[in-house]
């Protein structure tokens, strides 16, 4: 008797840990489930673009060739080239403003996610500056080409020489040798770069930036557009960040991989931002006198943007959307 209680019991026993079993993997594999279509409608905030100013037409460009599964490099450089060809805009690309002495010149550099960069410095004879960036970067053993060299290097690669000196540049250079001053105005002669990070859908980054500098600068003047690590920095474990604005403090603190490294010690796109800022202010007495701009994004997709001055915004194209966002700033 006591022999056939306890097989009984037995049975039972065995019965219920093998429901408890099989609930417990149905509600593992529920959970999963989950927790995989929490990942996926995570991932749907990529590809993102954003850009300094408000420069829909190039976001929009690379917004789309992202959407539909283009290299996250190939997006990035063919983005700010639309900026580069528009004669309207002064501030890059063809139809630039001069140096004082009259010569149109563009910098520009680029990153990929694998680290590898790219810059031009100086260069006189091609609209597209970014894309011979690229090429520096892909078929040189170097970083950076300057002047009469980046221009032989562009030749070489197959680029068209260009007049880059429009006639609405000339009668504006025209207007300005009757005073020759020389002042920067916040927001307008600072407006002077596109700077670009994307994300493909893989959350992998690359980034651009390219600007034909400070309207009427002294000859041979170079920013912060084409300096990796001031203009540009990429770090695709963390993010990137991109500047605009006064060029010479920008570079002074090396502000976007501060950004980036920022990051990395845990700080918010938008904190990272906000202290590369406050370094430039307190390291600048005269802060007032001129714009500096930073954004930013991590590897979540979270977003940051900081300035001195107020009036900077840049612009995002996310799901279909181009929107203009203003910065937040401290004066």
């Amino acid at each position: 008797m006591k022999r056939r209680k306890f097989i009984i019991k037995s049975v039972l026993a065995s019965a219920g840990i093998s429901l408890l079993s099989n609930s417990l993997s149905a509600f593992n594999q529920n959970h999963n489930l989950k927790n995989t279509e929490m990942t996926q409608n995570n991932s749907t905030i990529f590809p993102l673009t954003i850009a300094t100013w408000n420069f829909p037409n190039a976001s929009k460009k690379a917004g789309e060739l992202l959407a539909n599964g283009a290299n996250v490099l190939d997006a990035v450089e063919q983005g700010v080239m639309v900026e580069e060809a528009d004669i309207r805009n002064t501030t890059v690309g063809k139809g630039g403003a001069p140096d004082r002495d009259g010569n149109v010149t563009l910098d520009a550099c680029i990153m990929s996610p694998k680290g590898d960069a790219g810059a031009v410095v100086y260069l006189k004879h091609t609209s597209k500056a970014a894309s011979v960036a690229r090429k520096v970067m892909e078929e040189t053993p170097h970083v950076m080409l300057a002047g009469e060299g980046a221009d032989l290097f562009a030749i070489q690669q197959g680029f068209e020489k260009e007049e880059l000196f429009t006639e609405s540049s000339k009668e504006a250079y025209k207007e300005w040798l009757k005073r020759k001053e020389y002042k920067p105005i916040i927001n307008i002669e600072n407006h002077d770069t596109i700077g670009m990070l994307c994300i493909d859908e893989n959350g992998d980054l690359a980034g651009a930036c390219t600007s034909s500098g400070l309207s009427y600068k002294v000859n041979g003047r170079v920013g912060d557009s084409p300096i990796i690590g001031s203009g540009l920095f990429i770090d695709n474990e963390i993010g990137g960040a991109v500047a605009t604005g006064m060029g010479e403090a920008i570079m002074k603190s090396v502000g976007s991989f501060l950004i980036v490294e920022l990051m990395r010690q845990g700080k918010s796109p938008q904190e990272a931002c906000e202290e590369a800022i406050n370094r430039i202010i307190k390291a600048n007495p005269n802060y007032k006198e001129f714009q500096a701009a930073f954004i930013a994004v991590n590897k979540k997709g979270e977003i940051g943007s900081h300035c001195i001055q107020k009036g900077f915004s840049y612009v995002k194209y996310q799901d279909g959307k181009n929107e203009n966002i203003p910065s937040s700033y401290n004066f």
